[in-house]
Order: structure tokens, then C-alpha cells, then sequence
């Protein structure tokens, strides 16, 4: 299965990436299994992290089912050691021309961090696969289905930063496809059970509607 085909069935089934900040190469194989073990089938290790080229090298060989990645990526030279490693998903907090056309060039699924319409369309225009609306503390429900209401039917809104469980309705009722989760979902030294439990709170949080 192809990076675009696992985005495509994750996006069908539990569009939700699990935000690694901060994991190390140890912590990877044990909370890669719990979020996998829950439904999750997004894992994106940013890159500010401690030797994430390892955590993502470890999670893409013993997680191949899961669209495993990077965020935090800014260069073409990053997605390249990405890509080396196994890696199927470039994730930024910024949109960078290059960035997308070196993820799209490399047939990896490419979801820049955009705010506004000029972003987004030139993010879609580059071959962006979905767009991360970051952050969303700024991006309100509103401003979703405003973005929504001009940018192509088919285009894949993932708000990330803030979300939670409990906000997570108001955002899909304006229009968001899934999200991404971070310090609510995964937080360095928290134990594969506290992994587990939140994943599966988040799941459940997107099942019922």
C-alpha cells in the first residue's frame, strides 16, 4: 500500500495524527503500538524531537500499516531524510513552496501548516495532499467554515494545536476533516497505559458522530 492509499484509509476510518513531540528512539516501538492498538493509523514524530530520524526509522519498519512520519519539517533537505528513513509523511507549521514539491516529487503525503486562503490555495497549487490549519487556538470554528465555503470540495482541513476531545465537535459541524493531537494525546515520559487511554478517549471523542 502506497503512502496515498494508508492516507486515504486512515482519513476513512480515524482521521486523527498522533503528535509525538519529544519522543525519544526508546519511547517509539512501545507508544507507536499503543496508538496503532487504538485505531490510529497517523504518527507523525516532529522533528524538533530528540533523534526523531531513529523514532521514525523504528515506527515506519515495525508499524508498515500506519502513514508514519515527520512534523516540524522546513527544508527539502528534511524531507529527504525523511524519506530515507522510511518515512511516508511530511507535516509543517508553515507553507513552503519547496517543501510540498519535494514531498509530491517523492510520492510522500504532504500536509502544510497554513492560516489564511492565499496560503491554502498555494499550498493545494504545490501539491499539498491536506492542509493543517495551525494554530488552531487562532482558527476558529467560524474561520473553518469560511475557508470551507471558497476552497475546493474535496480539500482535507485538519486543525491542530488545542484540540481536545471535548472541542473537537464545533470544529468537524464547521467543516474540519480530522485533526491533530499533541501534548493532549502524547507527552514524553507518559506511560504506554496513559498512551493507550488517550488515544482510545480521542477515538471515541470521533466515533459517535
Amino acid at each position: 500500500m502506497n503512502p496515498q492509499e494508508k492516507f486515504v484509509r486512515a482519513m476513512q476510518t480515524l482521521p486523527l495524527v498522533g503528535i509525538l513531540r519529544g519522543i525519544t528512539p526508546q519511547e517509539a516501538l512501545p507508544v507507536g503500538a499503543a496508538l496503532t492498538g487504538e485505531g490510529w493509523g497517523l504518527i507523525e514524530v516532529p522533528l524538533n524531537s530528540p533523534d526523531p530520524i531513529q523514532s521514525i526509522a523504528l515506527l515506519a519498519a515495525h508499524q508498515p500499516q500506519a502513514l508514519v512520519g515527520a512534523g516540524t519539517v522546513l527544508t527539502v533537505q528534511q524531507v529527504r531524510d525523511v524519506h530515507a528513513a522510511g518515512g511516508q509523511l511530511i507535516v509543517s507549521p508553515n507553507y513552503n513552496e519547496e517543501v510540498v514539491r519535494e514531498a509530491a516529487r517523492r510520492e510522500l503525503v504532504c500536509l502544510p501548516g497554513v492560516m489564511t486562503p492565499s496560503e491554502a490555495f498555494a499550498a493545494l497549487a504545490a501539491g499539498a495532499h491536506g492542509l493543517k490549519l495551525f494554530p488552531a487556538e487562532m482558527i476558529s470554528p467560524a474561520t473553518v467554515k469560511a475557508l470551507r465555503a471558497v476552497l475546493p470540495a474535496q480539500t482535507l482541513l485538519l486543525p491542530v494545536g488545542g484540540i481536545t476531545p471535548d472541542n473537537m465537535t464545533p470544529y468537524r459541524a464547521a467543516g474540519a476533516n480530522g485533526f491533530g493531537i499533541g501534548s493532549a494525546l502524547f507527552k514524553p515520559g507518559m506511560t504506554t497505559v496513559q498512551v493507550h487511554q488517550q488515544a482510545r478517549r480521542f477515538a471515541s471523542a470521533w466515533q459517535p458522530a
